[in-house]
């Protein structure tokens, strides 16, 4: 399948989807980029283990949505865009595999959130991350106001969206928007390092932990573990299961298959 403003680059059993559009642009967000990243993740098989989104463009992952576009909606059609956006991120962030945003550049308003949606951000040196809709005389509107605060509390979502600030990437470290830092020559080769770590384990004991997590989340500890609880005993009389702990006692690498 061919799209405009996206490409996928499979190697083995990672995909990498790089954002691709008209580098004037620095990748922002219009219909047609969220299009394509939508069916470029629909279009992922059981083959794909783990997902990177990164950027062909040196100077941005994504440089935010399209303000040209948003420039003239009106209010119904302005829900519209952030629909067609969430419905995106959400889908994204639904993946039962774990997804890698590789980010160089600018990754601001849409940008970042489309990070956000990620399980996890690594980020250039070059990196700068921000939501900064409240300049433009609006909000974030594609999950920004909510993923952002899950992931470094409410005081500094809010101080972060309030002033609209732009933060480089070893700020973002601080506070726990990114997990690492990387000169930009070495992130894509991080991102899939990591990758390669991930490979080795079990898929399904993966996707188990990843919808365990997620879903544990935003219910409080009680629930949260009953949710684990279940999950946990859920794998037991699964090929992947029986094949881990027979390869631990064997002393060999297991061979799992996601089942």
């Amino acid at each position: 399948m061919t799209y405009e403003n996206i490409r996928l680059v499979r190697e083995g059993a990672v995909t990498t989807l790089f954002i691709d559009r008209n580098p004037k642009t620095l990748n922002a967000l219009d219909n047609q980029t969220l299009l394509d990243i939508e069916a470029g993740v629909k279009s992922l098989d059981e083959q794909t283990r783990v997902l990177i989104v990164a950027s062909a463009n040196e100077k941005a992952f994504v440089a935010g949505a399209d303000i040209k576009q948003m420039a003239g909606l009106n209010e119904s059609q302005a829900k519209e865009f952030a629909a067609l956006g969430h419905r995106v991120f959400a889908l994204l962030e639904s993946l039962s595999i774990p997804t890698i945003a590789a980010v160089n550049g600018f990754a601001l308003g849409g940008g970042c959130e489309l990070a956000l949606a990620c399980d996890f951000i690594y980020a250039s040196e070059k990196a700068q991350l921000g939501l900064p809709e409240v300049s433009l005389g609006v909000i974030p509107g594609f999950g920004g106001t909510q993923r952002l605060t899950r992931l470094v509390g409410r005081a500094r979502a809010k101080e972060l969206i309030f002033t609209g600030a732009r933060i480089d990437a070893a700020k973002a470290k601080e506070i726990g928007l990114v997990l690492e830092v990387l000169p930009a020559e070495g992130l894509l080769a991080h991102c899939n390092a990591i990758a390669e770590k991930i490979l080795k384990n079990s898929p399904l004991a993966i996707g188990k932990a990843k919808r365990v997590i997620d879903q544990g989340a935003d219910k409080d500890l009680t629930e949260a573990n009953t949710l684990e609880r279940q999950g946990f005993a859920e794998l037991f009389g699964s090929f992947d299961q029986t094949e881990g702990m027979k390869a631990f006692i064997e002393k060999r690498p297991a061979s799992f298959i996601g089942k």
